[in-house]
């Protein structure tokens, strides 16, 4: 399970490190794709074929399915860390994320299952929007019986 929030600089190789305690999850071969809102996810290598294969289940005479999957797939690329921990991010991803400048800003996010990476200013703005309206969130909390 991925718990926690961590800031890191993405370097002008496009390189992140990636926390000791997200790398034990993730394992030697992870997957990151471009994500909702404007930000990234890393997967662990079975989390990613587990959701690719219910993204190519969507029938494809569906046209958000096909988008979905195009997307999915053209944006994805398979990662191995470097002797550092760290990952080199695709460039087309880094610009997606808004985090393509040298010496960029980044949140690792824990999501359960998978990690978000933001650009930090991103990351700020999804942050203010749950102080904005903590009311819309407690209704979801509720409707899902948390609270």
């Amino acid at each position: 399970m991925f718990l926690g929030r961590y800031e890191h600089i993405v370097d002008s190789k496009g390189r992140i490190a990636i926390p000791a305690k997200f790398r034990a999850e993730l394992g030697e071969r992870m997957y990151v794709t471009r994500w909702l809102d404007k930000c990234l996810a890393l997967y662990s290598a079975s989390a990613f074929e587990a959701l690719a294969a219910k993204v190519s289940a969507l029938s494809i005479a569906d046209q958000n399915a096909r988008l979905l999957r195009r997307i999915f797939f053209s944006d994805a690329a398979e990662l191995e860390f470097d002797r550092q921990g760290r990952i080199n991010l695709p460039s087309h991803l880094r610009d997606f994320a808004g985090i393509g400048a040298a010496e960029a800003e980044a949140v690792l996010v824990g999501a359960n299952d998978y990690i978000e990476l933001w650009a930090k200013d991103r990351w700020a703005e999804v942050q203010n929007q749950v102080e904005d309206d903590p009311n819309a969130i407690a209704a979801q909390l509720a409707q899902l019986g948390v609270i």
